[in-house]
């Protein structure tokens, strides 16, 4: 009798063609069958009856400060929040000290990861204009998953907010471009007018959201668009907010692919600012109500490719600066899966929707191989979640360094109870079941 590594059995499994109940097995880290005999033999079974088995989430968005930010998170502990909270696999972001921005500082990311990472892993070369001549070279080094430019938010030459640099990065090469779309301009112009009527001392992190205006973050998805379409470019439009990016965004999708985050989705102003201060302070902002309901509408009607965290740990100190000396960003990547299954549960979206946000369109926007899907000849990455578990948020629980979560307190229902990467449980009921360095390095077909 033919013998697996792990058997997956009893579980509704989310196949690419739909959910069913199988069962799946498992040899030398790959999907080898699925439909096989639930009494096959295995070296480890897991019994997923009244469990949904999907395919391992991907986490396109984090950034987990190290180098030179280590005090708030490094490769490790950003790791081990990933798979305590259901996902597989994370792209990490340039804005390091120093800055992602050469294939000397790739390196020394790849070698921190090789050693500490808890989860598979890949990271963004910042698109700068300085560098711009190689960027069609250096975007198919090994764990590279994209090239990253900051519209706005950044600093340094990670800064690329002309319209000349933005087009030097999207004419040299040909893999997928993240943006970061606020327009540097008007929000200079924003914070110089709120500053005309006020003191410093007065501004209120309630203010963000005019700070950082639905204006600009439109002006700058309109202007990014348009090089796209001048150069031919593919971009991924990161953290959309507005109804008005939306609109340019819907007439633009054979050329642009959109993310939306968690807490766009859940939390809304004034009332995030009200109960959680600078903790809801992100950038771009949380916006109003009918903000989140235009971003609920392109979740349905399948405008958004990818839900992504964005987290963006910072200490409670830090958070606890007046504002605008408050820093912007959240916590994020241990709390994505549960605080969208909940939405699944409160009727939002369908559960089929979500793998194809947090699976199907990480895999299908970056070119990602062998993972993404539950299929043979995949890496065996499964999230493995009870849509009827109700566990409550804490920070106590949170495994980043920043100690906290904007969803402290909150109930939820539908938990991740499983992680599994390559055929190894990585995470079994909040437990964590491996050591650092178990992480490797994702693949993309564009540079195989």
């Amino acid at each position: 009798m033919e013998k697996y590594d792990l058997l997956l059995n009893g579980g509704e499994v989310m196949t690419p063609s739909g959910l069913t109940q199988t069962n799946v097995a498992v040899r030398d880290g790959k999907i080898v069958a699925i439909n096989v005999a639930e009494d096959s033999a295995a070296d480890k079974v897991i019994d997923c009856h009244g469990l949904h088995v999907l395919p391992g989430v991907i986490d396109t968005q984090v950034h987990f400060r190290e180098p030179g930010g280590e005090h708030k998170e490094t490769l490790e502990t950003g790791t081990k929040s990933a798979i305590a909270g259901g996902v597989t696999a994370v792209f990490e972001m340039p804005n390091t000290n120093p800055l992602t921005i050469t294939p000397e500082s790739l390196q020394w990311k790849l070698d921190k990861a090789a050693q500490t990472s808890y989860c598979d892993y890949a990271f963004y070369l910042g698109g700068t204009a300085d560098y711009a001549a190689q960027l069609g070279e250096w975007e198919n080094m090994d764990g590279v998953c994209g090239i990253k430019i900051f519209m706005g938010s950044s600093t340094g030459s990670l800064l690329t907010s002309e319209d000349d640099a933005i087009e030097a990065v999207l004419k040299n090469g040909r893999r997928i471009v993240a943006v970061h779309a606020e327009d540097e301009q008007i929000m200079a112009e924003n914070k110089a007018a709120m500053l005309d009527v006020l003191d410093e001392a007065d501004l209120d992190v309630s203010l963000h959201p005019k700070w950082r205006s639905a204006a600009s973050s439109a002006n700058a998805v309109r202007r990014v668009v348009d090089i796209a379409r001048k150069t031919g470019r593919r971009i991924h439009v990161l953290h959309i907010t507005c109804a008005e990016e939306l609109e340019i965004l819907r007439e633009n999708k054979d050329l642009v692919t959109v993310e939306v985050l968690p807490n766009h989705l859940t939390l809304f102003a004034p009332d995030c600012y009200d109960t959680l201060g600078s903790k809801a302070q992100q950038n771009p902002p949380i916006r109003e109500k009918n903000h989140q309901e235009a971003l609920w509408r392109a979740v349905q009607d399948g405008t958004v490719d990818i839900i992504g965290s964005d987290h963006a740990p910072h200490t409670l100190d830090e958070k606890s600066a007046p504002y605008p000396a408050s820093p912007s960003g959240t916590p994020g990547v241990q709390t994505m899966v549960p605080i969208m299954l909940d939405h699944v549960n409160n009727g939002r979206l369908t559960l089929e929707r979500l793998v194809d946000l947090l699976c199907y369109g990480p895999q299908r926007v970056h070119q990602i191989a062998g993972k993404g899907r539950i299929a043979t000849g995949y890496d065996a990455d499964f999230t493995i979640v009870d849509m009827n578990k109700v566990q409550k948020i804490t920070d106590e629980d949170q495994h980043s360094k920043a100690g906290w979560s904007p969803y402290h307190g909150k109930d939820i229902k539908g938990w991740p109870v499983y992680t599994i990467i390559r055929g190894n449980t990585v995470m079994d009921h909040d437990e964590i079941m491996v050591e650092k360095g178990f992480g490797a390095v994702v693949r993309f077909k564009e540079t195989l």
